[in-house]
């Protein structure tokens, strides 16, 4: 069982689903740091290490697969676990994740119990 409270940083371009992920994602007593776009999220990055990120692949400015590419070539952030999260279960989505080196993908519309899981699990096993 899970002892320790995680810093997500969750980035959503759409408020409702920054909100329901901060909802889901607290319940395990994690903190969320939530940011409306890849400018917000590269901003937050600068000064701080989240313990995982939850970035949405269709955003303005920046999309979740830029963002991923550029936080697995910081040295510092390399291993903070990516899960990207897209509408678009396809071959070639799931190949551009691999390409950025997103450690897992997981599918719009979002299972809260799910997510929770996943997220967790993620962050688990970069710690172990």
């Amino acid at each position: 069982m899970r002892d320790m409270a995680y810093t997500i940083l969750v980035a959503d371009d759409e408020p409702a689903i920054r909100t329901m992920l901060e909802v889901i994602l607290s319940a395990d007593g994690h903190e969320i740091v939530a940011v409306p776009d890849g400018k917000a999220t590269l901003d937050y990055l600068r000064e701080h290490t989240p313990d995982a990120m939850l970035l949405d692949v269709q955003m303005p400015q920046m999309n979740g697969f830029e963002i991923c590419s550029r936080v697995k070539r910081i040295k510092r952030l390399r291993h903070c676990p990516v899960m990207l999260m897209t509408a678009n279960d396809d071959d070639h989505t799931r190949d551009h994740a691999k390409l950025v080196g997103a450690d897992d993908i997981i599918y719009k519309p979002l299972s809260g119990k799910n997510l929770r899981g996943r997220v967790n699990t993620l962050i688990e096993a970069r710690r172990a």
